[in-house]
């Protein structure tokens, strides 16, 4: 496979030799421009695989519209702006402008390759110690953990640390926040990444069950058991268990657990020695496990032998920031599985998304995405084009703002519904008008009542 071409284009000498270097440690292959005219002659060229973009003489704004002329050469190659002097205003036009990605001054080396790899993905090299599960794309390698707000950096960055022990871990979080994706990069970033990292939901598993599947069982030990069996807790031996939904085991399933953790041994079905088990063991709960050990639901000691080191992944509501990113991925990732050329949201129906909870999180996210691709053949998505039910959801949401709808609703009645006295009035584009009925679910047939009543009101 080729190393991936990047374009460098900045007008500060210093900044640009410093991103070069940066880059060149990564093995890149390095194209250099200083000024504008040097992107455009460079362009359109298949070989450019990433182009940033940096403050020219004339500012921030001037890069934007480098954008907006490679857009018009290439609709494709991903884009990086790095601002020195962002601003809320400037990150909107970059977003309006197709970009990718969106740094700030002054941004770290992490920061960066967390950037470029996000924006090529499909170049990221998938190397020897990888499994099928995943693991071994670790933090700088895969960078599968997609988002940069402050909560995400600080796990990332305790990932880093917690992968080079051998301490058990807890994860908790609601169910879709990433939970298992935390255990296999922590497993991917180990010194035990060459070994099986082996996934138990403990919720699947009847009492009836647990011994001969977890531990295993020898040849004759019971009807059935023609041959031996060494159990998925053996088969993970020299790796990590990871122990999902570890809050539904019950109390008979969770003292026979205790023992492994505690002991590292086990004995199969039948059989008479105990077997030593090298393994870590990483659990996981959407519950309030503390919660649970108070109303004596989950055994103390058990939760104390798991709870060593501790992650929480938050809920996406609470991390609204990364959606923006979060989709960019997704959408790259089902461009390429459904053959769509979907460049990302119309700016209304990304406001749609930021308004929205999330109680599904980051699985329901991914899953929208899906649903809307699956028969989606424009570039952009709009309001409209998000799911029924998504929308429905939006109108019954009870914390819309309403300090702008209900003086365009009265406006809208005033002018009998006309939009272009309406937005004369209120010193609005026509085009603003509609995005803000859109954004406020307001239409004449829905609404035709209270235009009746206003009228009655006038004649009174």
């Amino acid at each position: 496979m080729r190393r991936p071409e990047i374009l460098i284009a900045e007008g500060d000498d210093v900044l640009r030799r410093s991103l070069k270097e940066m880059l060149l440690r990564l093995r890149f292959g390095i194209i250099e421009s200083s000024d504008k005219t040097g992107i455009l002659r460079n362009l359109p060229n298949p070989s450019i695989d990433l182009i940033i973009i940096g403050s020219f003489e004339d500012g921030a704004w001037a890069g934007l519209e480098v954008v907006q002329q490679i857009r018009r050469l290439d609709r494709k190659v991903p884009i990086i702006l790095i601002a020195a002097k962002p601003s809320e205003a400037l990150a909107i036009a970059a977003l309006r402008a197709g970009i990718n990605d969106y740094l700030k001054q002054p941004f770290s080396f992490e920061e960066l390759v967390t950037s470029v790899n996000r924006c090529i993905s499909h170049f990221l090299p998938r190397g020897p110690q990888q499994n099928t599960k995943g693991p071994g794309s670790g933090i700088i390698d895969g960078h599968r953990m997609i988002g940069e707000s402050l909560a995400l950096q600080e796990i990332r960055a305790y990932i880093g640390n917690i992968a080079s022990t051998d301490s058990n871990l807890l994860v908790t979080g609601e169910t879709g926040t990433g939970k298992e994706l935390v255990a296999e990069l922590v497993h991917g970033n180990s010194p035990r990444a060459h070994k099986p990292f082996v996934c138990i939901n403990c919720a699947a598993i009847p009492d009836s069950l647990l011994e001969s599947e977890l531990f295993g069982y020898e040849r004759g030990s019971f009807t059935g058991a023609y041959s031996s069996n060494k159990g998925k807790l053996k088969f993970g031996d020299g790796g990590t268990i990871f122990l999902d939904e570890i809050g539904d085991m019950s109390p008979y399933a969770q003292a026979k657990i205790l023992r492994v953790v505690e002991s590292r041994e086990v004995q199969r079905l039948g059989g008479r020695e105990n077997i030593p088990l090298n393994v870590r063991f990483i659990a996981a709960s959407n519950q309030d496990l503390e919660q649970s050990v108070s109303e004596n639901k989950f055994r103390k000691d058990l939760y104390f032998r798991l709870n060593v080191a501790r992650i929480h992944m938050p809920p996406l509501r609470e991390r609204k920031e990364d959606i923006h990113s979060l989709s960019d991925h997704y959408i790259r990732e089902l461009n390429r599985q459904f053959g769509r050329e979907v460049e990302g949201f119309s700016e209304e129906s990304l406001e749609s998304l930021l308004r929205y909870d999330w109680p599904g999180n980051i699985r329901e996210l991914k899953n929208l995405l899906e649903a809307i691709l699956i028969n989606f053949h424009h570039q952009r998505i709009s309001f409209m084009d998000l799911p029924e039910l998504f929308r429905r959801r939006l109108r019954d949401a009870k914390d819309l703002p309403q300090d702008e709808r209900y003086p365009l609703l009265s406006m809208l009645i005033s002018t009998n519904w006309n939009i272009s006295k309406a937005a004369q009035k209120l010193h609005w584009s026509r085009m603003t008008v509609y995005r803000k009925m859109e954004k406020y679910h307001i239409n004449r047939k829905e609404n035709r009542n209270i235009n009746v009543i206003e009228r009655t009101a006038g004649t009174g």
